[in-house]
């Protein structure tokens, strides 16, 4: 079944998303690989990213001077010394590894990286993933290959511009390396269809044609996302009221055509 939503599926961005961003990158590498071939492959390449736990919480901290402890040999412990107080058990902050996916679309015989396709998590978009991920971007940026990014989460930062994006909860970004610092910006609004991208490669060969909706409804249809939903609840990542009132009326509506 596919989703009840027209583009982007605003429920497929909470605790869903790191399944939804695994499925997807895949997908999109398997609908451009006939596309590309022979010349170009699209490979999925994995990173691994350590992310702490928001809500860090301690305890006002004391000075203490270091202390050793040696064993004399003798036993001159007495059953007063012996510390009798239960200790508290408290959860420590232990950094989780998040998987990262990028598609590389590489020219088959030299390997060379020719466009990399980010489809962005979370991580990417806060804290010390998204420093990781700025490092990353900028070396793509430096380099002479080209850059699409996904952007399908409203919460977060989104990547620098020299000019402030427009209103919109959605965005895909171009950047081709012969443009540069110039880059072709989609904004996708709650009930628009996700475009289609061109995909550039090197000088002389033409453009290859990403269907992002295509690719996003295949993943939702083949992994069944809608038997993990309930659309009779808000979404786990808050929509502003205007975007609420839109999507109880749309999916109203869905039910009533069903």
């Amino acid at each position: 079944m596919p989703s009840p939503f027209p583009g982007m599926d605003p429920y497929l961005e909470g605790s869903l998303w790191m399944s939804v961003h695994a499925q997807l990158t895949a997908e999109i590498a398997r609908q451009l690989a006939p596309k590309l071939r022979p010349k170009y492959l699209a490979l999925a390449t994995e990173r691994l990213v350590l992310e702490e736990a928001n809500g860090v919480y301690g305890a006002a901290r004391e000075m203490y001077p270091d202390v050793s402890v040696v064993d004399t040999g003798k036993s001159s412990r007495r059953e007063s010394d012996v510390a009798t107080a239960a200790p508290i058990r408290l959860a420590t902050v232990v950094p989780t590894r998040v998987p990262h996916v990028t598609i590389e679309i590489r020219e088959t015989s030299t390997r060379q990286l020719v466009t990399a396709i980010e489809v962005l998590s979370p991580t990417n978009k806060r804290g010390r993933g998204r420093e990781e991920y700025l490092t990353k971007r900028q070396r793509v940026l430096l380099s002479t290959a080209h850059l699409i990014e996904v952007d399908l989460l409203r919460h977060g930062q989104r990547v620098p511009m020299q000019h402030a994006l427009p209103e919109a909860p959605y965005f895909v970004i171009l950047s081709r390396a012969e443009e540069r610092p110039i880059t072709d910006v989609w904004p996708i609004q709650l009930e628009d269809r996700l475009p289609v991208v061109p995909v550039p490669l090197l000088p002389g060969d033409a453009d290859v044609a990403l269907d992002l909706q295509q690719a996003l409804t295949n993943v939702y249809d083949l992994l069944g996302y809608d038997l993990a939903i309930d659309y009779s609840r808000p979404p786990e990542q808050p929509l502003s009221p205007s975007q609420a009132a839109w999507a109880a009326r749309w999916l109203g509506n869905t039910e009533q055509n069903n």
